[in-house]
């Protein structure tokens, strides 16, 4: 019942990728990047097909996808791989970074068929918030519906954040001194250099508690099971997979040609898209406070 109240809406969407071909590439691929597309087995050094790829997640209990949150292409290949996996075996449930446990109490009414998903009213059901391109998140979330996976809300709520930045948490003993340097560096970049040692620390908490958060929300959710997060989350090294405990999950990052390959240590496999437009967000930032 829940699936024919939502087929209209979600029909277009459910179709937006084809099973077979990979999508057409939004970004324009550098000169000479043959391997876009392909994927690197880390550990082997091989190259595979994006089909082979599908063949060796397939068996996977635990299955994380990294991205760049800003390309195009990376929602795409998303897409395309949850419908390829779809064929070879039941996806039971998909895990969201966009989606905060306030949020999953709509994602269970829409699911249950409890109130009718609104074709141009979706995000606004779900509360979805701005900082998330609905356009490049709303086919995922559309497909995952129409289909009847169990959707998850994998991220912290607003306060629980306020409340990890007023009383920030221990350091994990997990964490290798590299892995901590990284951390620091990444969230200083990520503020463009304007943060103080306090906010610097709680901030390192946060990211902490997000991928603890994520990790328990994986191991609870009906598998098989896959996270979409940002690349960062979900790295071996530092992210969701340092903090579980037991059979660690496969990890595959959305990997921009160009940028410096992540090693074995960091992830399983690396999937080759062409990269987005370079953005100056502190430019942006500086000029914003003018």
């Amino acid at each position: 019942m829940k699936r024919m109240m939502l087929s209209g809406l979600l029909f277009g969407w459910a179709l937006l990728a084809t099973a077979e071909p990979l999508p057409s590439w939004h970004n324009t691929p550098a000169e000479q990047a043959e391997r876009v597309g392909q994927v690197l087995d880390t550990d082997t050094g091989l190259w595979l097909s994006a089909d082979e790829l599908v063949k060796r997640l397939a068996p996977a209990e635990h299955v994380l996808v990294g991205e760049q949150h800003d390309n195009v292409d990376h929602h795409q290949l998303q897409l395309w791989l949850l419908q390829r996996l779809q064929q070879q075996r039941p996806q039971a449930s998909l895990l969201l970074e966009m989606l905060t446990p306030s949020q999953q109490s709509a994602v269970d009414s829409l699911q249950n068929g409890d109130i009718e998903a609104q074709p141009e009213q979706l995000a606004e059901q779900l509360n979805w918030s701005s900082g998330w391109d609905w356009n490049l998140y709303g086919p995922i979330v559309a497909w995952a519906l129409q289909s009847g996976i169990n959707l998850r809300a994998a991220n912290l709520d607003r306060e629980e954040i306020r409340t990890l930045y007023r009383t920030p948490v221990a350091v994990s003993p997990r964490y290798s001194t590299q892995a901590l340097a990284e951390l620091r560096e990444t969230i200083e970049a990520s503020h463009c250099g304007q943060i103080a040692e306090p906010q610097l620390g709680a901030m390192r908490g946060i990211q902490q508690q997000r991928d603890v958060r994520m990790g328990e929300q994986l191991t609870a959710a009906p598998a098989p099971a896959l996270l979409l997060a940002g690349n960062f989350h979900v790295r071996k090294d530092l992210g969701v997979p340092l903090h579980l405990d037991g059979p660690a999950p496969i990890v595959v990052m959305l990997q921009e040609v160009g940028k410096p390959m992540p090693s074995a240590e960091q992830a399983d496999y690396l999937w080759l898209t062409p990269a987005a437009p370079e953005q100056d967000h502190c430019a942006q930032w500086q000029q914003s406070g003018d």
